[in-house]
């Protein structure tokens, strides 16, 4: 199993900077990409960013240049570095968490989520 908390959301107006951290514990030797998505109200969860094997990212086209997936293993934490916000970033943000098992020749993926963080940007 994987916990996931997430922290660092808030309140801000436009053209700010905010910093997610989603701290991972329990069997995360096997995580093998984190993430994080984000929903808005009456709309459906989106990947914004994803890190993958702690060395390959990929984001959501509208965040490209303005967000950074980053992920300190050493520390179990992953962070999302947010500049130039708009009111269109404003969503619950989720950490997420994949984890590969591999049990001869079968394979198992895992997924989890944390609790989710409000991120609000207004003016």
């Amino acid at each position: 199993q994987v916990q996931l908390v997430e922290s660092g959301g808030g309140l801000l107006q436009p053209g700010g900077s905010l910093r997610l951290s989603c701290a991972a514990s329990g069997t995360i030797f096997t995580i093998n990409a984190m993430g994080w998505y984000r929903q808005a109200p009456g709309k459906q969860r989106e990947l914004v960013a994803i890190i993958i094997n702690e060395d390959t990212t990929n984001y959501v086209d509208s965040v490209k240049g303005r967000f950074t997936i980053s992920r300190n293993s050493a520390r179990n934490t992953m962070y999302l570095e947010m500049n130039s916000l708009k009111p269109e970033d404003t969503a619950v943000y989720y950490c997420y968490a994949k984890r590969t098992v591999i049990t001869g020749p079968e394979s198992y993926d895992y997924d989890y989520w944390g609790q989710g963080t409000q991120v609000t940007v207004s003016s």
